[in-house]
């Protein structure tokens, strides 16, 4: 396959063969519980230095308890997958938490991105949406790259780690990005039990490719269910458990952004997020929403109250019309 062009960005090393083979070698599908806090999750699985990528954003059913937990641990070096929104991004690097991001979403770039580049202390590499969801799918079939008809003649292009190929089929030139087998990968959903079988229902972008992809995946659930309630409905589990390393019950964990049919957004807690990376203010921020307290149930106890979740919940039954 000749290649006519290729983009300068630096990309995780692409290994389908070695990738399959830590898997074997790591991955148990014995049945034991993987039940644990969100405080041993990170601890154990999120190290400093790892790729790690997410399903979904901080407005609709995003890993927040997880990312929250990850800046409280103050991970460092970490390289991120900032795939359809860039608040969390910008969070984790004013956090001192990434140095590296490969960015699918450019929109509304706040001070923390931009300083942190302009300084040296972040590289970024450009990718689209669709281009970062279609790398984590190659991860997820072990293949080394998959073809788009995106992102070629474009500044993105060169800033990533795409390339242009002759196609053998048509001759024709065509884009073929790198597969990506990030380090770790958090997830917020709906169910679980407790050996890592998962459902997600409504809203979502690529969360079983993104557990299928990882080395190490943590999820985080508002429910943990019986086993044998997966068993009755096995059609229902979207990410099984014998990819998954560790589960933490975590009520309200996408808070303050949305669980289709469990509760709604925080519209107001959303807008302060926003605000303070349009502000600069995220070391505010996160004084308040994370340093100040030791856990997600903390946090919720002290700056939300069970008032208003309730709200939120009433909301969500009102929106929705119906709850999983």
């Amino acid at each position: 396959m000749n290649v006519l062009a290729e983009g300068t960005g630096e990309y995780l090393r692409v290994d389908p063969d070695g990738h399959r083979a830590w898997v074997r070698e790591h991955k148990s599908r014995a049945l034991v519980s993987k039940l644990m806090s969100e405080q041993e999750a990170v601890s154990r699985f999120v190290q400093d230095g790892d790729y790690i990528v997410w399903d979904c954003t901080e407005v609709v059913r995003g890993p927040m308890s997880l990312v929250r937990e990850i800046v409280r641990q103050r991970k460092k070096e970490l390289w991120c997958a900032g795939k359809f929104t860039y608040v969390i991004p910008a969070m984790l690097v004013a956090a001192g938490c990434v140095s590296k991001a490969d960015m699918g979403f450019f929109v509304g770039w706040g001070p923390a991105i931009n300083r942190a580049t302009h300084e040296g202390r972040l590289r970024v590499y450009e990718y689209g949406n669709t281009v970062m969801t279609t790398r984590l799918k190659a991860g997820a079939m072990g293949l080394p790259f998959l073809p788009l008809r995106i992102q070629g003649g474009t500044d993105t292009f060169r800033e990533s780690g795409a390339k242009v190929v002759q196609d053998p089929f048509t001759g024709k030139p065509t884009i073929v990005v790198p597969a990506l087998n990030p380090d770790i990968a958090i997830i917020h959903v709906h169910q679980a039990d407790l050996y890592g079988n998962a459902r997600v229902f409504g809203t979502g972008i690529a969360h079983t490719e993104t557990a299928l992809a990882a080395r190490k995946v943590v999820l985080s659930a508002e429910e943990i269910i019986d086993t044998e309630e997966i068993r009755r409905d096995p059609g229902r589990t979207s990410i099984p458990y014998y990819v998954v390393d560790a589960v933490v019950h975590a009520p309200f964990g996408a808070y303050p952004g949305e669980c289709s049919g469990y509760y709604a957004s925080d519209p107001e807690r959303v807008v302060e997020m926003f605000v303070a990376d349009a502000r600069d203010a995220w070391d505010e921020y996160l004084d308040k929403w994370v340093h100040s307290v030791a856990s997600h149930e903390e946090m919720l106890d002290r700056h939300v109250g069970m008032g208003r979740v309730k709200g939120l919940i009433q909301r969500a039954s009102i929106k929705e019309g119906y709850r999983p």
